[in-house]
């Protein structure tokens, strides 16, 4: 592998103005956002892994959310996106008046985020088992353009990896040796099919690096996305147990 593989342990290199709000405003930012089909419990497990890695990981610059050198960070899981609106409002990427209109006719924030409305998002999603394909396009897109400082984040629910879809990604991903592309699984025990044992051994067996973490403790989270994976995509498993009922 040449001296341009990845490795995460380097943190953000992006000019970091000081943010507007901070971990513990979300909640209260999270409250503005009113109405029904909020998919709240959904959107709580998400929280915490959103914040570590646009806090600490992501190399993101809200004055430029479209810098060609910028991480791509693409939630796959985008049904009850409120707290990825919260976080993106919390690092400055969205004025937090725009909160109170969620959901709304005018408003740009909906029910599934829009790329082409919301500074910050890459993808329209909420279908799921899209994003972690089209963050192996993205990882080859960034390759053949020969931008190899851009890493691809991809961030699903376990429920998503059902999805048949995901798994030809997986597996041509490990192939391909797309070290520019991570994964962040977050497992609030939503899933049909399998369990965390057998995710974590389908993904090690195409060829990703893998580690775990506990979903709702910040500074493994660190850890687990900040792991070195010299020429291997690296995936993270955290778990979460949910905050609510249902």
């Amino acid at each position: 592998m040449t001296a341009t593989a990845h490795d995460t342990a380097r943190l953000p290199s992006f000019p970091a103005a000081d943010p507007p709000f901070g971990y513990d405003d979300l909640p209260g930012l999270m409250a503005r956002m009113t109405g029904a089909d909020k998919h709240a419990p959904a959107s709580d497990s998400l929280t915490d892994a959103l914040w570590v890695l646009h806090e600490s990981v992501l190399r993101l610059d809200p004055a430029h959310p479209e810098a060609e050198d910028r991480d791509r960070f693409l939630l796959s899981r985008g049904h009850g996106p409120m707290s990825y609106y919260a976080v993106l409002a919390a690092r400055g990427f969205l004025d937090p008046a725009l909160l109170d209109g969620f959901g709304t006719y005018q408003s740009p924030l909906g029910h599934h985020p829009d790329r082409t409305l919301v500074p910050g998002v890459e993808i329209s999603s909420g279908s799921l088992g899209h994003g972690l394909p089209l963050g192996v396009g993205t990882a080859l897109g960034l390759r053949a353009r020969g931008l190899h400082g851009p890493r691809v984040w991809v961030m699903v629910g376990d429920a998503e990896l059902d999805e048949g879809s995901n798994h030809e990604a997986l597996e041509f991903a490990g192939a391909s040796g797309l070290d520019s592309l991570h994964l962040v699984v977050v497992d609030n025990a939503s899933a049909t099919w399998g369990d965390a044992e057998s995710r974590a051994a389908r993904i090690a067996a195409a060829g990703w690096s893998l580690t775990r973490a506990d979903g709702r403790d910040h500074a493994d989270l660190r850890r687990a996305c900040t792991l070195p994976h010299l020429g291997r995509p690296h995936a993270v498993l955290a778990q979460v147990e949910p905050k609510h009922a249902g």
